[in-house]
């Protein structure tokens, strides 16, 4: 007897703060009035991290801070809460991580996981509904049920983007990389304001995308120590040499 086959997630795609951004659905809700309505206000609450916390954007309320032209007092909470976590993970890794490098200031390090993990509340809300919401590759995802099949994440090579490292089951949690593949050496060590030596990537794998973005970010920042960072923190992951070397963590 042959087993059933699982319908096909349906899709959404849309651009936003810069990046692709796709939402995969299956179960109860998918294409329905219920789905478009949370992928649509999944979406505004991205449009409102970027009218907030771009840095292209000179009418940004991080652009007008940076500038002087606001008071930190004067902006809104969730630009204390970005603040407040960026400065905690700047305290966990000595400094390597650092949301204000040469007199600028710059969440960017810690907007994009923390903005897509609360546009995931309306997607959450949907009942018997799984869900895998990505931006630029990082995720989080849900799976209800226990027969349900995991969401298959890939770890992408980060010498050749046609190929992957590792391929990830994840029922719910959060996947985030950071490395210079796609963005060229856009994280720097803010102690040294130099690319980190030695390494290709840094895959972490954590119950929600703020936590894996800013830890992936902090450990690829910390170069040759960031496998060793990441197992002083519990965390799960892969770290890429530029050589290929892969070394699991967790």
């Amino acid at each position: 007897m042959t087993a059933p086959v699982a319908p096909r997630p349906a899709r959404y795609v849309e651009h936003v703060m810069g990046l692709p951004v796709s939402l995969a659905l299956r179960g109860r809700h998918t294409t329905d009035a219920h789905a478009r309505a949370a992928w649509a206000e999944a979406f505004a609450v991205l449009r409102e991290a970027d009218r907030v916390f771009s840095t292209f954007r000179a009418d940004s309320v991080v652009s007008r801070l940076d500038r002087g032209e606001l008071d930190e007092s004067d902006c809104p909470p969730e630009l204390h809460e970005v603040l407040a976590i960026g400065e905690a993970a700047r305290r966990d890794s000595d400094g390597a991580f650092d949301v204000r490098r040469d007199g600028r200031l710059d969440p960017s390090g810690v907007v994009k996981g923390w903005a897509v993990e609360r546009a995931a509340a309306p997607l959450r809300a949907l009942p018997d509904t799984d869900f895998c919401l990505s931006a630029g590759g990082d995720l989080t995802c849900r799976t209800l049920h226990p027969d349900d099949a995991p969401w298959r994440i890939g770890v992408e090579d980060p010498r050749d983007a046609r190929r992957l490292v590792a391929v990830v089951p994840v029922r719910t949690g959060a996947v985030a990389t950071s490395g210079a593949a796609h963005r060229g050496a856009h994280v720097v060590d803010a102690r040294t304001g130099l690319p980190p030596a030695g390494l290709g990537s840094v895959t972490v794998i954590a119950p929600s995308l703020t936590e894996a973005d800013v830890d992936a970010t902090a450990a690829y920042a910390l170069g040759p120590d960031a496998a060793r960072w990441l197992t002083a923190r519990g965390r799960t992951g892969l770290v890429v040499g530029d050589d290929g070397v892969t070394t699991v963590v967790g």
